[in-house]
């Protein structure tokens, strides 16, 4: 503005001639006015097209239970209306919980979003393969989801290259360390109870193929433990792991049995049994330890890419991100209540200690 007040100002004209040449001035002057003030009121322009009309509509594909994965979708929700996504103002969403029904049932669950025309779907873990197969043309974020290149969900981190993106899980290599924390802690520590899903999952065959390495590395016996989900279910695995005479258990990495962790942690501390758990809202339920990623960070981090996406940026041109930070904590009531002591180096590595 400063420079367009310079360049208008003139001498005052002293003849017929300057007068001619201080009009014509006037006009130049005045379309660098109006230039300038384009320049200015650009991004506010940008802003205002992008303001309501549309409500946009995304999608929640989970393959658990409503009640069990809350709070982690309570997380991206909340970090939606940060960023100025406000449920029934500018953004619908609709979720569809799959009740650890199968992949039969979770791919219809997908093909029903897909027919809502929703612009774009969220889901966790490798059931994205189910959101993917059913659509190539509406975005998807996925979240926690391991290696997602092995699956064939994308071409590579960097560069996903399709309809999908969002943020990749380490759990095989997690899990492995998981398992190396329990022969740590746990005294002569020679099997090892895995809590596996009976059912088809890609994400779970990964992390069980590196466990099985693992633990031979270790000079453990991985006992792999068929789970059902109901109550009945855990309760004959827990059952199952004491006739095997294990002597700790871990589960595999997947929202299935996250959904379940209250119930997990109790029949841990009913049966006795040290427990490593992936995410610290089993901790937070009383369970004995874990080591992994902030789950509902990961959930707020989804939702920066919803934001980008619905904003117009595309899931091909947005590179995948792993989590950096994973939090190690232990809960020294829940060793107290199985009789397990906590070994010191082991207490000292811990980011937090629940006395």
């Amino acid at each position: 503005m400063k420079m367009t007040l310079h360049l208008c100002k003139q001498r005052p004209p002293s003849s017929r001639s300057s007068l001619s040449k201080t009009s014509a001035l006037i006009p130049q002057c005045s379309v660098l006015y109006f230039a300038l003030c384009f320049m200015l009121l650009a991004p506010c322009l940008s802003a205002w097209a992008q303001q309501p009309g549309k409500l946009f509509r995304i999608g929640i594909l989970d393959p658990s239970t409503a009640s069990g994965s809350a709070v982690v979708w309570d997380a991206l929700r909340q970090e939606l209306s940060k960023l100025g996504w406000i449920e029934g103002k500018n953004l619908a969403i609709e979720s569809r919980f799959n009740e650890n029904k199968g992949q039969d049932r979770l791919a219809e669950l997908a093909a029903d979003l897909v027919r809502l025309k929703v612009d774009l779907i969220v889901v966790p873990g490798a059931p994205a393969l189910a959101a993917r197969d059913a659509t190539t043309a509406i975005p998807i974020v996925m979240i926690f989801t391991p290696d997602p290149v092995a699956l064939g969900l994308i071409a590579s981190l960097a560069r996903p290259g399709g309809n999908v993106t969002g943020l990749a899980s380490l759990a095989p290599e997690l899990n492995t360390k998981r398992l190396e924390v329990l022969k740590e802690v746990v005294p002569k520590l020679a099997r090892v109870g895995l809590l596996r899903r009976p059912v088809a999952n890609a994400g779970q065959d990964l992390q069980v193929k590196e466990l099985r390495l693992a633990a031979q590395a270790l000079k453990l016996k991985l006992e792999e433990i068929e789970t059902q989900l109901d109550a009945k279910g855990l309760e004959d695995a827990f059952q199952t792991a004491k006739q095997k005479q294990v002597g700790a258990i871990m589960t595999t990495a997947l929202r299935s049995f996250f959904a379940e962790r209250k119930r997990i942690v109790e029949l841990a501390g009913k049966y006795r049994l040290p427990v490593i758990y992936s995410q610290k809202e089993y901790v937070d339920e009383g369970g004995l330890m874990s080591y992994g990623a902030d789950g509902a960070d990961q959930y707020r981090l989804a939702a920066v890419y919803v934001d980008k996406i619905l904003k117009g940026a595309k899931p091909a041109d947005l590179p995948l991100q792993q989590a950096t930070k994973f939090e190690f904590i232990i809960n020294l009531k829940a060793a107290m209540q199985i009789g397990l002591t906590i070994p010191p180096n082991v207490l000292a590595r811990a980011d937090r200690v629940i006395r």
